[in-house]
């Protein structure tokens, strides 16, 4: 660890890729915390102990602007020396950014922690999973709980609080041509991070966390971020993969494309979460044309490859596609958009993708019919499915005469 001067409160951050660095890590400096980022990337980790700072990019449409971010220091994620980390009393707060697959690798090395840590007496602390999944804090807790005895399990329940939450900012790939070090991030200007409050009753009162905020309710912020901004860019992802398009705001750009999302998301899954949380329906048509101007910033250059990949995971029930299309039907709406987004998904055809080899491979053997219905839960023959099959094959057809006329060119 770095041997400068740390501040009297400290936060570990697991995960120092670019949501790291550029989301997650300013906004606990900016509360007043040194971040300790705990990653498997040594060269990462070297660099943020040996440089005093490094830059986040601000990059809206209109402006662009670059704010320093200082006062943090990295460990090996693998070393014992994060384990050392969770027993400091000056730590009260626990993060993540590393992928929802890798909540259960880094479980072991948290329980390792928080066993050193009741064995030190430092007292309570927050953890907070920063991950695009539901639930994601309580996942990570049953896989922490896996690894700790009876007495550390007590004394977990007692004083460690496991938070969900709901985040949202976008951070693509950063090119290194605009950027004075390695550690520099860039990122939209819009962000929300919302934390389930009822789940931080375990520490200390004064905790505040600037840019975060507190909600009795946050299932509704939940989907409505994973069914509204999630969903809108996976649909751009894919019907833009499926026309060749190379970056998100190319795609939206699309007339075709970008009344299908604005349909899905207003029309159909929206019209669903409006009725379930009763949101406004002005308030969120806004939230909606926010949601549609961030896609078509171009100086995000945020690539479909980036959005699109593991299209398994977001062809999950309960996940950006199915989520939604799911709920629009148990409230009555018609799910004929969400229904291309989701059969653009099954033509998502990306070598270096491993789920996307996977499922070109199930379609590829079991026939596209049996592997949308064992995928999305639709039952063959059912509106639902023909919907997805009808859309699946007129894709397919315009997608192959695109190819056809270029091939010719």
């Amino acid at each position: 660890m770095s041997q400068r001067n740390l501040k009297e409160r400290k936060a570990i951050h697991f995960g120092a890729g670019n949501i790291g660095r550029g989301f997650i890590g300013p906004l606990l400096v900016d509360s007043g915390y040194h971040v300790i980022f705990a990653d498997v990337n040594k060269d990462i980790i070297q660099k943020l102990n040996e440089q005093e700072s490094y830059d986040v990019l601000i990059l809206d449409e209109d402006s662009e602007e670059r704010a320093s971010v200082s006062d943090v220091s990295g460990v090996v994620s693998t070393s014992d020396d994060i384990v050392r980390a969770f027993a400091d009393p000056a730590v009260d707060l626990v993060t993540t950014a590393v992928g929802p697959s890798v909540l259960e690798k880094i479980a072991d090395t948290i329980a390792r922690g928080l066993h050193a840590r009741r064995e030190a007496d430092a007292g309570p602390l927050n953890v907070i999973a920063c991950e695009n999944i539901i639930n994601q804090t309580a996942k990570l807790r049953n896989h922490v709980f896996e690894h700790l005895g009876d007495e550390d399990k007590a004394w977990v329940e007692e004083n460690v609080g496991f938070a969900n939450c709901s985040v949202d900012r976008i951070v693509p790939p950063f090119d290194p041509k605009d950027s004075n070090t390695p550690l520099d991030v860039g990122v939209e200007g819009f962000y929300e991070w919302v934390v389930d409050e009822k789940a931080l009753h375990r520490t200390r009162p004064d905790v505040k966390l600037k840019g975060v905020s507190l909600t009795t309710n946050l299932q509704a912020y939940i989907e409505r971020k994973l069914f509204t901004l999630n969903c809108g860019h996976a649909i751009a992802a894919y019907l833009g993969f499926s026309k060749g398009y190379s970056t998100i705001d190319e795609a939206i750009r699309d007339e075709e494309i970008r009344d299908t999302v604005r349909n899905a998301l207003l029309n159909e899954g929206g019209a669903a979460l409006r009725k379930k949380h009763k949101f406004d329906e002005q308030e969120y048509g806004q939230y909606v044309e926010k949601t549609m101007a961030r896609f078509a910033n171009p100086k995000l250059k945020d690539e479909i490859v980036r959005v699109g990949r593991q299209p398994l995971r977001k062809l999950e029930k309960n996940d950006r596609l199915l989520g939604p299309a799911y709920m629009a039907r148990e409230y009555g709406f018609p799910i004929d958009n969400l229904a291309k987004g989701i059969a653009a998904a099954f033509l998502y055809e990306v070598p270096d993708d491993k789920q996307s080899v996977e499922l070109q491979k199930k379609v590829d053997q079991r026939g596209i019919e049996k592997v949308i219905s064992e995928i999305t839960g639709f039952d063959e023959g059912s509106e639902e499915h023909r919907k997805i099959i009808d859309a699946y094959q007129a894709l397919r057809r315009a997608r192959d005469e695109r190819r056809a006329r270029s091939a010719n060119t």
